[in-house]
């Protein structure tokens, strides 16, 4: 069943603009309180840096407040936080106010059940049903308290701190960009606990700057601070920290794929058993070829970190993640942590005395290329005889060496086209032919 106001990864839309206005946050904190029905265990909020967050973290603990719930506004944190407060402080439901990578203008709004784990379906339509009656419904006879305990963050960076021995990272140079978002204050001082000598940027965030340039998703800042530090390697968040990229001493991009390549290796490495990993479809050739010489299964599952949770939870496996820098490592949390999973790397590279750029290395990253075609919009028909014609030529010319997805975008008009192969010059080559073709075809259709 499609849903009104959820999405893949809670609610995200324009400050300002329904469904993320103050007045409709705290008609969804009555709704939750109402579907949860148990008011003693208290519920814990957390928000990145977006000059908007705090307003709709207090409409939203107003509105839990008014069903009689006890709140604990938790301040700045980075959303992994949240998921491991609820599992290790007792709390009922914990919430995340926080947009992501998006800019500062959006903003939106993710949940965590008690084990630390994001809601079901069935949890969210139950909300969804409610808040459209939720008027109609009377307020609870004695009104929740709302209190302010920003001692949380010491909790979880202790949390992440328990990884190393004290001063583990000594004689190790790391930049660090925490995209003047949730992790600001957390990384820099955690790792320079550890001994690491950390050079921070973006760590001065003014409500608007989030993600702005900075940050995993636009790393040519960190690259280039790491050559000017002449650093071992620069580590990126996003802007609620459950993303890490990572750029080697070289310079060069260390993507989830990598992260993720890294961390199985490390497990192999250490245990001599990986049941499995979990991949999406945008999953580089490569990662699925160096695991198959480990002789190591590996699943694709759909796009967004909720679904490889769930084929995780299927398989009974641990290790997952996006090229995009969600890693899901089950034995250490129930979520995509950019912190977890950093120091995750670094332990690998501390216990096999290698750097960043030679851990990677037993991974080939096939070229990838990725080219949007707009549409008129509908959904267009990706199964047609025509589109498949068109995918096979490109196949046959990649004879096995490659590979062709295409997937229509859940929020924009868009086809978007993607060829991997060996060759740079050739998948570029492909993917514009392809991307040409599928305009000629969708336009004639």
């Amino acid at each position: 069943m499609k849903k009104k106001y959820f999405g893949t990864d809670g609610i995200r839309a324009k400050v300002g603009a329904a469904p993320m206005t103050s007045d409709w946050l705290f008609s969804l904190g009555r709704a939750v309180g109402v579907v949860m029905q148990n008011q003693h265990k208290p519920i814990v909020i957390g928000q990145d840096t977006r000059e908007s967050s705090a307003v709709l973290a207090d409409a939203f603990a107003a509105g839990l407040a008014a069903q009689g719930y006890h709140v604990i506004l938790a301040g700045v944190l980075p959303t992994p936080a949240i998921a491991f407060l609820c599992r290790h402080n007792d709390f009922g439901l914990g919430a995340v106010i926080s947009a992501s990578h998006n800019p500062y203008y959006d903003n939106g709004i993710k949940f965590f059940c008690s084990d630390g784990f994001k809601l079901s379906d069935d949890a969210e339509n139950a909300i969804e049903a409610a808040i459209d009656t939720i008027s109609a419904l009377p307020l609870a006879a004695k009104s929740g308290q709302i209190e302010y305990d920003h001692g949380l963050a010491e909790t979880y960076a202790q949390h992440c701190q328990t990884f190393f021995a004290p001063q583990a990272l000594a004689g190790l140079h790391l930049v660090l960009d925490c995209a003047h978002g949730a992790t600001y204050r957390i990384a820099p001082t955690l790792l320079s606990n550890l001994g690491a000598t950390v050079h921070s940027l973006h760590i001065t965030p003014d409500g608007r700057n989030i993600n702005a340039a900075c940050g995993a998703t636009d790393l040519r800042a960190l690259q280039q601070a790491v050559k000017n530090e002449e650093a071992h390697l620069g580590i990126a968040f996003d802007g609620d920290g459950d993303r890490v990229m990572m750029v080697d001493g070289e310079g060069a991009v260390v993507d989830g794929d990598e992260l993720l390549w890294i961390l199985a290796a490390h497990q192999l490495a250490e245990h001599n058993e990986l049941p499995g990993v979990v991949g999406t479809l945008m999953s580089n050739l490569g990662l699925v070829e160096a695991l198959a010489e480990k002789q190591v299964p590996f699943y694709r599952a759909n796009v967004g970190d909720r679904y490889v949770l769930e084929a995780l939870q299927e398989r009974n496996w641990f290790l997952g993640g996006e090229s995009s820098g969600h890693i899901l490592h089950l034995q250490y949390g129930s979520t995509g942590d950019g912190i977890v999973s950093a120091l995750l790397v670094l332990q690998a590279m501390v216990k096999a005395r290698k750097p960043l750029s030679e851990l990677k290395n037993g991974m080939y990253k096939y070229p990838q290329v990725m080219i949007n075609v707009r549409h008129a919009g509908g959904k267009p028909d990706l199964s047609s005889a025509a589109i498949k014609a068109a995918v096979a030529a490109v196949e046959q010319q990649l004879a096995g060496q490659g590979r062709v997805l295409l997937r229509a975008s859940g929020t924009e008009p868009l086809i978007r086209v993607m060829v991997e192969g060996k060759d740079a010059a050739d998948t570029k080559m492909h993917a514009e032919t392809l991307a040409a073709q599928i305009q000629v075809i969708l336009a004639g259709a």
